[in-house]
C-alpha cells in the first residue's frame, strides 16, 4: 500500500468503496485490457472487490430483480488478482464489449425526468444496487460517456436517502476525437496498423502506376486519417474538418464530382513530375457530409448513425476520379478503393498505449479513493499525468451529447500533414501558411 493509499485512509476518503463495477463499451481499442486489469488490480489489491460486467450494458439494461437476474459467471465476473496476470499486453477486451445504449431516449435534460426514457437508465442503476456496487468505472466512447453522464445525473433526481453509486469515465477511442484528453488510448496502435498496411498498398501503386483510395475510421474527426497518412507517407488526406466551399454543391453537401477534380488535379501535378501513382486517405466521416440521394439507401445503426461502412466511400471515390479522370484525360487510370480499420481495433497495442491505459485505469481508483470524486473523466496529460475532468465540461448543456474535437486547420498538427503531402501549388487553402521548398512527396 503507497503513503499516498494509507494517507487517504486516514482522511477517510473512499472508505464507502468497497465494490466497483467496471464496463466496457462500443468498439475495441488497442490497450483495452491494459485499462481493466490496472483498474482492477488497483482496487483488489488494495482489498476491494471488482466485478467486470460481460458485453457492455446489454444486460444491465434488461435487469429485472425476478425476470432478468444477473449471475456470475454468465452476466459478470468477479476478478481475482490471477485473472489479471500478463494481462495488459494482451488482445481483445477480457470482459467483451457492445454498443447496448441505454439512454438511447434521452435528447434533454427533461427527459431525465421521463419515466419512459429513463426506463433502462433506472434498470441499470437498480442492478449495481442490488449488486451492492458502490462506484462504476465506464471505459468506453463519446457515447459511452454520455451514458455515465445519464446515470450520474439520473441519481441527482433520487429521493434523499436513496443509494448513491458513484460513476467514473475512462475516455476510449481509437478515432481520438476526444475533448479532456490530448491523446486517447489505442490510437498510436491503430494508426501503426494502418499506416504499415499503406506503405504496401504504396508499394503496389508504384510497381503498377495506380492509385488507392483508403478509407479510414474516424466519423466525426480526421485525427485517424491524418495519423495514419503521415505515418503511412499518403500522398494526400482527406476528412471532415478539410470540407471548404470549393469541395460543397448548391445544398451545402460534399460533391463527389468537386472531391474528384480535386484529387485529379492532384495527380495531374503528380504526373508533371513523372510520379503516375499515388494513395490517398479518406476519413470515412466524410461519407455523412454526402448528399442525400447517395445516403438515403444506406443502412443505420441503433443509434441512428449512418453505417459507414455500408457505404464503401473508397470505392465510391475511386469510381468517380476513374471515370471523371478519363473523361478529361482520354485516358484510363487504375483506381482502388480499400476500407481499413476493424483489422487495428484488436491488434496487440503498442507500448505507449499500454503506458497509457495503464495510468488512466490507476487513474479510477485514486479518483474514487484518493480524491473522493464522482461524475468526472480521468484525462492524461503531459508526463502522463493524471487529471480529472468533471462530466459537465465535456457534455452539451441542451443535447446532453458529448462534446467532440476536431483538427483545427492551419494548426500544426494539421500543417504537418499538408507540408509532407503532394499540393498541387506553394500555398492552397488545405495548408494555411507557406511550405518550406524541398522535393515533393
Amino acid at each position: 500500500m503507497t503513503n499516498e493509499t494509507k494517507t487517504a485512509e486516514k482522511l477517510g476518503l473512499g472508505d464507502d468503496i468497497r465494490r466497483v463495477g467496471l464496463v466496457f463499451s462500443g468498439g475495441p481499442a488497442p490497450a483495452a485490457n491494459a485499462v481493466i486489469s490496472a483498474a482492477a488490480t488497483s482496487f483488489v489489491e488494495d482489498g476491494r472487490e471488482v466485478i467486470g460486467f460481460f458485453h457492455g450494458y446489454s444486460n444491465l439494461q434488461d435487469y429485472h430483480p425476478v425476470t432478468h437476474r444477473l449471475l456470475p459467471d454468465r452476466h459478470y465476473r468477479i476478478f481475482q488478482a490471477k485473472d489479471l496476470s500478463g494481462l495488459r499486453n494482451s488482445r481483445g477486451i477480457i470482459i467483451g464489449t457492445a454498443r447496448s445504449n441505454p439512454g438511447a431516449d434521452i435528447r434533454s435534460p427533461a427527459d431525465l425526468d421521463d419515466a419512459e426514457k429513463t426506463k433502462k437508465i433506472r434498470a441499470v442503476y437498480n442492478a449495481l444496487v442490488d449488486l451492492e456496487v458502490d462506484a462504476l468505472i465506464s471505459i468506453g466512447g463519446d457515447g459511452t460517456l454520455r451514458t455515465a453522464n445519464f446515470i450520474h445525473e439520473y441519481q441527482k433526481r433520487l429521493p434523499d436517502g436513496a443509494r448513491r453509486v458513484r460513476v467514473v469515465h475512462l475516455p476510449k477511442t481509437i478515432d481520438n476525437d476526444y475533448n479532456g484528453i490530448d491523446f486517447t488510448f489505442g490510437f498510436f496502435t491503430a494508426v501503426d496498423v494502418m499506416a504499415k498496411e499503406l506503405e504496401n498498398l504504396r508499394a503496389d501503386a508504384i510497381a503498377t502506376s495506380s492509385y488507392f483510395f483508403v478509407e479510414t475510421m474516424g466519423r466525426k474527426a480526421g485525427w485517424l486519417s491524418y495519423g495514419v497518412a503521415i505515418a503511412g507517407e499518403a500522398t494526400h488526406v482527406i476528412s471532415p474538418e478539410d470540407i471548404t466551399d470549393k469541395l460543397r454543391d448548391a445544398n451545402g453537401d460534399l460533391s463527389l464530382d468537386r472531391l474528384s477534380d480535386r484529387i485529379i488535379e492532384l495527380m495531374l501535378t503528380r504526373e508533371k513530375r513523372d510520379k503516375h501513382y499515388g494513395t490517398i486517405v479518406l476519413a470515412e466521416g466524410l461519407t455523412e457530409h454526402l448528399p442525400h440521394s447517395i445516403l438515403a439507401d444506406v443502412p443505420r445503426t441503433d443509434s441512428g448513425h449512418i453505417s459507414l461502412g455500408k457505404l464503401d466511400l473508397g470505392k465510391l471515390v475511386a469510381k468517380k476520379v476513374a471515370e471523371r479522370y478519363e473523361l478529361r484525360t482520354g485516358r484510363r487510370k487504375k483506381t482502388t478503393g480499400v476500407q481499413l480499420g476493424y483489422e487495428s481495433r484488436c491488434a496487440p497495442p503498442h507500448a505507449f498505449d499500454v503506458m497509457l491505459g495503464s495510468q488512466l485505469g490507476i487513474g479510477a481508483y485514486r479518483a474514487l479513493v484518493e480524491e473522493g470524486l464522482d461524475g468526472h473523466m480521468v484525462s492524461v496529460a503531459g508526463q502522463l499525468d493524471l487529471h480529472y475532468v468533471p462530466f459537465a465540461k465535456l457534455m452539451n448543456e441542451e443535447t446532453m451529447a458529448a462534446k467532440g474535437r476536431f483538427i483545427k486547420p492551419g494548426s500544426d498538427f494539421h500543417r504537418l500533414a499538408r507540408f509532407l503531402e503532394t499540393r498541387t501549388d506553394p500555398v492552397t487553402d488545405w495548408a494555411p501558411g507557406p511550405r518550406p521548398e524541398g522535393k515533393p512527396v
